[in-house]
């Protein structure tokens, strides 16, 4: 099985493109990310999915699936565990959002295929990873950002760009921003960061889906 999910995102990283979307395409962002719990010998989740406006930030719409989850978390292979319920969140949308930010790796993956990469290609819609760790492989390093709002540094992964870190805030913890599919890096960068907010160091719609994940994880759990 993890052969052939492996072969499969090679397949795919070939149809990777890393530009794409301009700004005035941006009118409905999401913000995608999904929770775990365990019952009864079982494993479930539920992905959420939350929709902004790209200008006013308002919440136009919330959306949530969950099931039974049987796919193992393996290190690289998350989109195989995650997407089924994505999907399945994604077709209640009453609106089709022009871009997805993920709690997550796009580019910044070993074969450039992580959840953000891999749900761009499947449901068709230009995508950006925004992970809270860093995601080490190969030689991947980078240089701690300055103390200031706005600032990153690229990651360098066997000598090119895979990412960067962008200190979203003053004094927080820098998050880890890579393409998905379909944008560039400085746009990337420039949609995280304007998605800033004081109370997270995390952009607004992956933070508010967190959230959101966490309230029906204790919910469906109960």
């Amino acid at each position: 099985m993890e052969k052939e999910m492996i072969r499969k995102q090679n397949e795919m990283a070939s149809r990777l493109k890393t530009a794409g979307i301009t700004m005035k395409q941006i009118h409905i962002t999401a913000g995608i990310d999904t929770a775990y719990w365990e019952k009864d010998g079982k494993e479930y989740g539920v992905a959420v999915i939350v929709l902004f406006d790209h200008h006013t930030h308002a919440v136009l719409e919330r959306v949530y699936a969950s099931g039974e989850v049987t796919v193992p978390y393996i290190p690289g292979l998350l989109a195989f565990r995650e997407l089924p319920l994505i999907r399945q969140a994604f077709t209640r949308l009453k609106k089709r959002p022009d871009l997805l930010l993920f709690d997550g790796n796009g580019y910044l993956h070993p074969r450039h295929m992580g959840i953000a990469s891999q749900a761009s290609i499947e449901l068709g819609i230009p995508s950006i990873g925004v992970a809270k760790t860093f995601y080490h492989y190969g030689d991947g390093q980078y240089v701690m950002p300055e103390n200031t709002a706005g600032a990153w540094t690229d990651i360098i992964v066997n000598g090119q760009v895979d990412g960067r870190a962008l200190r979203t805030q003053k004094d927080v913890k820098p998050v880890f921003v890579s393409i998905g599919n379909r944008i560039d890096l400085d746009m990337a960068t420039a949609v995280v960061q304007s998605y800033s907010d004081p109370g997270s160091h995390i952009p607004l719609p992956t933070r508010y889906a967190d959230l959101e994940t966490k309230r029906l994880r204790r919910q469906l759990s109960a």
